[in-house]
């Protein structure tokens, strides 16, 4: 599980670092201003609704219904399934990206009711129509993945991803070259979305297009017991991006304050990625196969290892980027139309946002317990309470706080949903965490707190003053440095060994 783990973290690390670049280019072209704030509302409502389908909702329903299949008909049965449910998806999804379309003044009226009145209502609905394209190739793109993840080809849906960053960079860069206002530059960046996503389903298809035969749309008995099975899931599978736009619903009646939670969020999207996807991917189908077998010891070690890893990795993160969270934005974002003001405002967004990010960790590595027991349901409560706690929450700390006090209700948002969870798993099935997780979990705690506190102190006594490569390497040296201590502690509290680290990785699947 672990190699596997790597697999998929490393290609979600690439994507995200990928990821970073095309901000960074969305904030020297837009800035931080009404256009961005239309574009990146349009940006956020296409994803995450892309995001219903990816990232291991739709898996925690797809992975279990196809092995199910396999076992009980043997390949050709679970191809034939795969074609059903690819082709019903598709289809599917170009009629909603239609519907949307359509209604998209309603939509985004709900979704920014802080645009209404303004130009920046009219600027939102054009992206978002143009944005559209990306969520039709989204659903066959998701399924394709999910797929493949089943039969373990982990690196082909892990480093697939790339294709998309890589297609919005090009174009970008050169709307960078050729210094085009903002106005002009968003809607075209917003249909280069849609290109994007057809160069990712169209590598997918060329590459595992053997995975579902023959492709058939279906609305019989069997896909309806599917779907109702994968909707409650991929609802609850995308906390982090509900809240978000729970807050965006808050933020949008602030000039400015939707582009600062917006690109303070994707900081927040590089650690909960490589470990919230690899969740997804690879602990949903470890934890399907231990509980259809009912092998106690199989289910405790899923468990135990998906939570280290979770904290393990997430822990760290979230401190080092409460520390550094201005340097990060400055040297990320800073560019162009972005102004030093906005850095200011989104790094103070960052520091609360990272408290949020353990709590998103524990939902990502908790609900595969539920999925894996087709328990979707109690993830799906979970989450609709976490938004209307976030809503509430975001209204009166907005108004009081302007948008630190939405960045501080999504945190709090993000730990109601984690709570909730664990109250639910212990009530029902419990949590069979191993004594080995019991002993490590303290440790992994106390040598982040011991990361954090070596980091704070190095952040105040390095000079890291000045922009492009002076600034670049400090941060550089701060966060390499960060990585060594957290690596040294866990290695003095006893937590792991660098000789069992390479080993780990070395490992092969029996």
């Amino acid at each position: 599980m672990i190699r596997s783990f790597l697999t998929v973290s490393s290609g979600t690390l690439a994507s995200r670092l990928l990821g970073f670049a095309r901000d960074s280019m969305i904030a020297a072209l837009l800035g931080a201003g009404p256009v961005a704030d239309a574009f990146l509302a349009a940006f956020q409502l296409v994803n995450v609704a892309r995001r219903l389908l990816a990232e291991g909702g739709l898996n925690a329903a797809l992975v279990p219904a196809w092995m199910k299949v396999r076992d009980a008909g043997g390949m050709p049965a679970a191809s034939a399934f795969a074609g059903r449910v690819l082709g019903t998806v598709s289809a599917a999804v170009i009629a909603a990206a239609l519907l949307l379309g359509l209604l998209m003044p309603l939509v985004m009226s709900v979704v920014a009711p802080g645009f209404v009145g303004r130009d920046t209502l009219q600027l939102a609905v054009n992206d978002a129509r143009l944005m559209l394209p990306f969520l039709a190739f989204a659903g066959p793109v998701t399924v394709m993945m999910g797929l493949l993840n089943a039969q373990h080809r982990f690196a082909l849906t892990a480093f697939s991803p790339l294709l998309f960053n890589i297609t919005l960079i090009i174009v970008m860069a050169a709307l960078l070259v050729w210094r085009m206002d903002a106005t002009q530059a968003a809607p075209i960046v917003a249909a280069a979305i849609g290109i994007a996503g057809f160069v990712q389903l169209s590598m997918l298809a060329l590459r595992g297009g053997d995975v579902a035969r023959p492709l058939r749309v279906a609305f019989d008995r069997e896909m309806g017991g599917f779907f109702g099975r994968a909707v409650p899931g991929m609802i609850a599978s995308n906390g982090p991006q509900w809240l978000m736009v729970a807050g965006a619903v808050i933020a949008s009646t602030s000039p400015s304050a939707v582009s600062w939670l917006y690109f303070a969020n994707r900081l927040l999207e590089l650690p909960l990625g490589i470990v919230g996807v690899a969740m997804g991917t690879v602990l949903i189908p470890e934890m399907t196969r231990a509980v259809q077998s009912d092998d106690h010891a199989a289910i405790a070690h899923a468990e135990s290892r998906g939570l280290e890893l979770a904290v393990g990795l997430g822990l760290p993160a979230a401190l080092g980027l409460s520390v550094l969270s201005e340097p990060i934005v400055r040297l990320l974002f800073e560019h162009g139309a972005f102004t030093a003001g906005d850095t200011a405002a989104t790094a103070q967004a960052l520091a609360w946002l990272t408290l949020a990010l353990p709590a998103h960790v524990l939902v990502k590595a908790l609900s595969p317990a539920f999925f894996a027991r087709e328990d979707m349901m109690a993830p799906l409560f979970a989450t609709l309470q976490a938004i209307v706690i976030t809503i509430a929450l975001a209204f009166v700390l907005g108004h009081l706080f302007g948008p630190n006090g939405i960045a501080a209700a999504l945190a709090l948002g993000a730990w109601s949903n984690a709570l909730s969870l664990i109250r639910r798993g212990a009530t029902t099935f419990g949590f069979s965490i191993d004594a080995e997780a019991r002993r490590r979990l303290p440790r992994i705690l106390a040598a982040g707190l011991a990361m954090s506190a070596a980091l704070w102190f190095a952040a105040r006594t390095l000079p890291t003053g000045g922009h492009g490569v002076v600034e670049a390497a400090g941060l550089f040296i701060l966060i390499a440095a960060g990585v060594a201590v957290y690596g040294l502690f866990l290695q003095l509290f006893g937590v792991i060994g660098w000789r069992e680290a390479v080993n780990v990785i070395r490992q092969k699947r029996a």
